[in-house]
């Protein structure tokens, strides 16, 4: 079984950081119901939802992929690119420390999970705005004890490397080729996004089922056409925020206590 980590918004979201966009009012309610879709997304493609009460004090607290990166041995809380962020690794680290045993990234090595790609026992790591070269490394050591292989990939023109490309399956990659260097993917089915639809690479898989923006229908036809279980969602409120599917949830195999 598969547990979701999500917080639930706060109004101070309208106050969010942003890198690439420009600032557009967010309209907190339909965002509110929006991410409770989500949720029951989630919920419906056989996930285990555990949501968190809103955290005010930290305007981008909804999207907690960026707090941390939950293998299966063990989570990595990270260490948030945005000074503004790093306060809520805080607030989530004793949900996370239920679950998981807990290893820690610590400034300046700075690490975005929306950065963290895992397919397999490879981990690729963009290099990004929030996630430095230490931050990389932070993650090696702490990951290569297990099995895991880290490779760093940069990123340019968008946030986070899960923006770039995010895996359909363990053999085939969805990617906007303008933001990321597809050759870190040899060996991988690589399909692009549809034209029109840069923000389209960032996908959930949640059990045998895709969740994709329902912004992107294009892009949608064309991994339908490829066989793959697709459930769209809307999330434009969120996407004035720069966040994609991935952003709003840790989903990850449930530990014994959460499946009983």
């Amino acid at each position: 079984m598969l547990t979701a980590l999500t917080r639930a918004p706060a109004p101070t979201l309208v106050n969010c950081e942003l890198t690439h966009l420009e600032r557009q009012p967010i309209d907190f309610e339909r965002a509110s119901e929006q991410h409770r879709r989500y949720c029951a997304s989630l919920a419906a493609c056989g996930a285990y939802v555990v949501t968190l009460s809103p955290d005010a004090d930290h305007p981008d607290s909804v999207f907690v992929e960026d707090t941390a990166v939950i293998f299966d041995e063990i989570a990595v809380v990270a260490a948030p690119g945005a000074e503004s962020r790093r306060a809520e690794v805080e607030r989530i680290e004793p949900e996370i420390a239920r679950l998981r045993s807990t290893a820690r990234i610590i400034p300046p090595a700075t690490l975005d999970g929306g950065d963290v790609l895992r397919i397999s026992k490879t981990v690729y790591v963009g290099l990004s705005s929030r996630t430095n070269a230490a931050g990389v490394e932070a993650l090696r050591r702490i990951v290569a004890p297990y099995g895991y292989e880290v490779v760093a990939v940069p990123v340019a023109d968008c946030l986070h490397l899960k923006t770039a490309c995010t895996a359909l399956d363990g053999g085939a990659i969805l990617a906007n080729p303008e933001w990321v260097d597809l050759s870190f993917f040899d060996g991988y089915k690589v399909m692009t996004v549809a034209p029109g639809e840069a923000w389209a690479a960032n996908v959930l898989q949640v059990g045998p089922t895709l969740l994709m923006s329902a912004d992107c229908p294009k892009t949608m036809q064309l991994v339908e056409r490829r066989g793959y279980r697709v459930r769209p969602v809307d999330i434009s409120e969120f996407a004035k925020a720069e966040a994609g599917l991935t952003c709003m949830s840790l989903v990850f195999k449930s530990p014994p206590q959460i499946n009983a």
